[in-house]
């Protein structure tokens, strides 16, 4: 028998589950996550081996999805300095890498910035060639205070051979052990968007290791010793741990996405609406084909925009652990929470915090074993009640794409506070062990690659364009970590640009497969 353990760190519990090769849940646990992150990890993981009682050696996958890199990015803290290198000159000038950043994250990763003479056309024909003498001397100005290295160039998607030239001058100059984040295997066409990311992946590259170190370190110190290891990404699929720390930023938000995976795991379904409700927020996302619908607009991280693939996430500002305030006759959810302190802050605790887990208890939705309700007015309950379900209807519509009612599954610890019916929506359903589903979704085990380049089709035929951009796709999901002959095309799409000459257009190619033996 073999086992894989699957763990999943949100804002106030940290899940881990164990699941056999059936994929069946074995065992779950749930953890308050701390504030470091690292140990609420371990004391799950320690949780999950001890009380399940199986043999450690037959563990043999362990995957994390972590809020590390998101943590990182939002408090500024753990972040390379890097040295930013674009390939743009004169056509880009005007405007210069890190336009618009926040201050305080400029400074974290530093203003070692250096737009260099190059570029192609949206069709990958040369603007400029690349002159490699100026990337030299930038390399050796850089020389010692930078730690990673981040390179952006104009339509790189399209052609990304200057990039690539670029990255290995400035391994011959800074030496073979340098981390080179390349925008082309980042981002989407965009620039300044793509460039962002690109910058921010190289920013999170410590971050990645330590990371992977702390979690390869409690796996051992748990006597999981021979368990291959993988890290959750935002599409819902798995990634290696050597190509975790190659793309750390892809690790951001992937906590969602672990839910509407689980969530589509445990009910069956393919298609509908899944909506996590967790201790401080509710995330509801769209399944389609099993996976979660991606994102087609620019994404802010941190007050930077960027560009690479993310999720289809509306958030809301109603979790477990959320304040409920009274102002006169105004009700107030939130937006803070009380997080993992709610078993010591909630009113049925004996807290002096009331908390919409409070307003749950009192409506009858579950059992709080020893709950103190003594003096909690049911009256205002019943009002906030009535406005907490109405706000969640309210962001399941922002999310549907016609007023058709929908099923919708719900998933999360949090999702105890929401009724069996609701507006809009065709049917409720809670699976078995949906307050785990995000740890779950972590565990299931399939792995991706994504493509997305423009194509000029005057130079080859729509059905070249599209095998050549499913190739690039299977090589990608070969490389983090799937086995080749599981792979699969799960997602294509192809949007002719008008507004380019040549008649270009724009692939988009997703493939998956199961995890490498």
């Amino acid at each position: 028998m073999s086992y894989r353990i699957g763990i999943d760190v949100g804002g106030t519990n940290t899940d881990a589950v164990l699941l056999d090769e059936q994929l069946k849940v074995v065992y779950e646990v749930k953890s308050p996550t701390t504030a470091d992150v690292s140990s609420g990890i371990y004391e799950a993981l320690r949780r999950v081996v001890q009380d399940s009682g199986v043999n450690p050696r037959e563990v043999r996958y362990a995957m994390l999805g972590t809020t590390h890199c998101t943590n990182a990015i939002v408090e500024r803290k753990r972040l390379n300095r890097v040295g930013t290198i674009r390939v743009g000159k004169p056509a880009t000038t005007a405007v210069r890498p890190m336009m618009g950043w926040p201050e305080d994250l400029r400074a974290a990763v530093g203003e070692n910035w250096h737009i260099v003479s190059g570029g192609y056309e949206y069709d990958g024909r040369t603007i400029v060639p690349l002159d490699e003498e100026e990337i030299r001397q930038i390399c050796r100005g850089m020389k010692g205070n930078i730690e990673t290295v981040a390179i952006s160039g104009v339509f790189s998607p399209a052609n990304a051979d200057q990039e690539k030239r670029t990255a290995e001058i400035v391994r011959e100059e800074l030496g073979e052990s340098i981390s080179i984040s390349v925008s082309h295997e980042i981002g989407s066409i965009g620039l300044l968007e793509r460039e962002n990311a690109t910058i921010l992946n190289a920013a999170l590259i410590q971050t990645a290791k330590m990371v992977a170190e702390g979690f390869r370190e409690a796996l051992r110190n748990n006597g999981i010793e021979n368990a291959g290891i993988y890290f959750g990404q935002n599409d819902g699929t798995l990634m290696s741990l050597d190509y975790a720390m190659r793309y750390p930023i892809l690790t951001i938000a992937c906590g969602p996405t672990n839910s509407i995976r689980g969530a589509a795991h445990l009910s069956g379904r393919k298609d509908g609406l899944v909506v996590d409700v967790g201790g401080t927020t509710t995330d509801i996302g769209v399944l389609v084909n099993g996976f979660p619908r991606q994102s087609s607009l620019a994404v802010d991280i941190g007050g930077i925009r960027t560009n690479f693939r993310m999720p289809d996430i509306l958030s809301v500002a109603i979790g477990g652990g959320t304040i409920v305030r009274r102002d006169g006759d105004t009700i107030k959810l939130g937006p803070d929470s009380v997080g993992y302190q709610l078993h010591k802050r909630a009113l049925i605790v004996g807290g002096d915090t009331m908390t919409a887990t409070d307003v749950a208890v009192m409506m009858g939705r579950f059992q709080w074993p020893g709950a103190i309700v003594d003096g909690i007015d049911h009256a205002f309950c019943e009002q906030v009640d009535k406005k907490l379900v109405a706000d969640v209807e309210d962001a399941i519509d922002r999310m549907k794409t016609s007023p058709t009612p929908v099923p919708v599954i719900l998933v999360g610890g949090g999702s105890v506070l929401l009724p069996d019916q609701m507006k809009g929506v065709s049917e409720v359903i809670r699976p078995e062990h949906f307050g785990a589903a995000n740890a779950i979704g972590a565990a299931l085990g399939q792995v991706s690659g994504q493509l997305e380049k423009i194509y000029a089709l005057d130079e080859m035929t729509r059905e070249e364009a599209l095998e050549d951009a499913k190739n690039g796709a299977v090589r990608e999901a070969a490389e983090a970590g799937a086995n080749p002959d599981t792979i699969e095309i799960v997602h294509l799409e192809d949007i002719p640009l008008a507004y380019l000459p040549g008649n270009a257009i724009l692939i988009r190619v997703k493939a998956a497969g199961v995890l490498s033996a």
